[in-house]
């Protein structure tokens, strides 16, 4: 059996969702332990003269807590 933990972070890219994605679960790693998974619950974009200019996404992360 085992617990878990969710806690909310935002990452943004200027290249792309994904990327923006990626950066987000990176930074995760860097704090948290036992990192399992992550739902992306918001996605949205700048505009800047008529083109995306920036990819923002706000991440629930979970991971399990030690014993």
């Amino acid at each position: 059996m085992s617990v878990a933990r969710i806690t909310t972070l935002s990452a943004n890219s200027k290249t792309s969702f994904d990327d923006a994605i990626k950066e987000g679960i990176s930074r995760a790693n860097k704090t948290l332990r036992n990192v399992s998974g992550a739902w992306v619950k918001e996605q949205k974009v700048e505009i800047s003269g008529g083109n995306v200019v920036a990819w923002h996404v706000v991440l629930e992360v979970t991971f399990i807590l030690e014993d």
